[in-house]
């Protein structure tokens, strides 16, 4: 193919990819990613603590996933939707994992699983957005344009590679005032229809004589195609040997990625291959459960425990993988009482996981009281600060008060 219609091809086609190589700092390809895995400073990165950010979009319903299973005032307000205290995995005598989290209940009884109850911020908002920006920000008081992450990317004047998102957009908690992670997409390549990667691999060939920006441009196209083969092995790997590769949940208007194997496998293969990033972040969106909740849920943490199950036995068979941790949120929990719907509306505090094969697992906090609400919502009784500061302090190396808006938590958790 020559270079004309090559240059052709690639202005006019149609052919997109988020992990291309994009304008502005966060826009980085896979390919060039697994690129920073230098030979000469792979084995240093391999040995230095790496945390994986999972968000739940949608607002995950805490009380049936960590379920109080003794609690009468549990199974009055949410007659149609509690769970039997027999089906419930236990976690000790009056709290229980969801029936469907079977893998995190093994990560628990190894002692790789940390549950800390509770958690949420002064003043609570029900607004999925603005109780995102809060998480991300890590700032309750008043709204800032910094994500708590992004703020350890200036305050370390890290490369774009420390911090990498495997989301299509890059979420405000990479985003710092100087410098931002990296958006690495798992959408991979959107072809005009009857193309396929492998006929127009000849695009990602370098031609001798042809300028330099052409020659960026065939190497972006080499880039995405190396991408998307590294994606589709991935979905495929993940879906297993029953399942489909598409055959995943679709994010919703609420935010965030599907696929989280998917992105969770790419992370895996980014730790074992030396990349020097600390700091990963993936999603799952779908967790806006106000009708028919219990179905459309269980699939939902179907997916979150073979997703995180998967990742975290993956990561226990290396060196840089047990140095790995992960932590899983949402931005607010449910209403305690269900809706006439069979779903439960927006509500505030909710647990949060923290796994892995260096986590100090166990419960931590103290479960908010049925008996005791704010206007039917439950009282947070961790701050989430405290996780963050956890993180931090026990991944990163880094001071809590630095990134916290000043904030210092009162007892540091034991987690890391």
């Amino acid at each position: 193919m020559n270079s004309l219609t090559r240059r052709k091809f690639l202005i006019a086609s149609g052919v997109t990819g988020a992990g291309a190589i994009a304008a502005g700092a966060a826009g980085l390809s896979l390919a060039a990613l697994l690129r920073t895995a230098d030979p000469s400073t792979a084995v240093a990165a391999r040995q230095r603590r790496k945390l994986v950010i999972v968000t739940l979009y949608g607002g995950n319903d805490g009380l049936n996933t960590v379920v109080p299973y003794t609690d009468p005032a549990y199974y009055r307000a949410r007659p149609e939707l509690a769970y039997p205290a027999e089906q419930v995995l236990r976690l000790d005598h009056q709290l229980g994992l969801n029936p469907v989290l079977g893998g995190l209940h093994g990560l628990w009884q190894a002692g790789q699983l940390a549950v800390v109850l509770g958690v949420g911020y002064p003043r609570p908002d029900r607004s999925h957005f603005r109780s995102m920006d809060i998480w991300q920000t890590a700032a309750p008081e008043a709204p800032i344009q910094t994500g708590w992450v992004g703020r350890w990317l200036d305050g370390t004047r890290a490369p774009v590679e420390a911090a990498v998102s495997f989301e299509s957009v890059l979420p405000p908690l990479l985003v710092g005032e100087g410098r931002s992670g990296a958006c690495v997409s798992v959408d991979g390549l959107q072809l005009p229809g009857g193309l396929t990667s492998a006929v127009l691999a000849p695009l990602g060939q370098a031609e001798e004589g042809e300028p330099a920006m052409r020659a960026r441009a065939a190497g972006s196209y080499a880039d995405l195609i190396t991408m998307d083969t590294l994606v589709r092995e991935s979905r495929q790997t993940a879906a297993g040997p029953s399942g489909s590769p598409d055959d995943f949940l679709p994010g919703t208007a609420t935010g965030g990625a599907s696929a989280l194997a998917a992105q969770l496998m790419l992370v895996a293969q980014c730790v074992e291959a030396g990349v020097p990033t600390s700091v990963y972040s993936v999603s799952l969106g779908g967790f806006d459960t106000h009708a028919q909740e219990l179905v459309g849920h269980e699939r939902l943490l179907s997916e979150l425990d073979q997703a995180l199950t998967t990742f975290v036995t993956r990561m226990a068979g290396t060196e840089a993988g047990r140095l790995t941790s992960v932590l899983v949120y949402s931005e607010f929990g449910r209403r305690v009482r269900a809706n006439a719907s069979d779903g439960t509306d927006h509500g505030t505090a909710g647990p949060v996981f923290v796994l892995g094969p260096g986590v100090d697992g166990g419960l931590y906090g103290e479960q908010p009281g049925l008996a005791d609400l704010d206007d039917g919502d439950l009282k947070a009784t961790t701050d989430f600060r405290d996780v963050f500061g956890a993180a931090l302090a026990g991944v990163l190396d880094a001071e809590p008060a630095r990134y916290l808006e000043g904030y210092t938590p009162a007892d540091r958790l034991p987690l890391f």
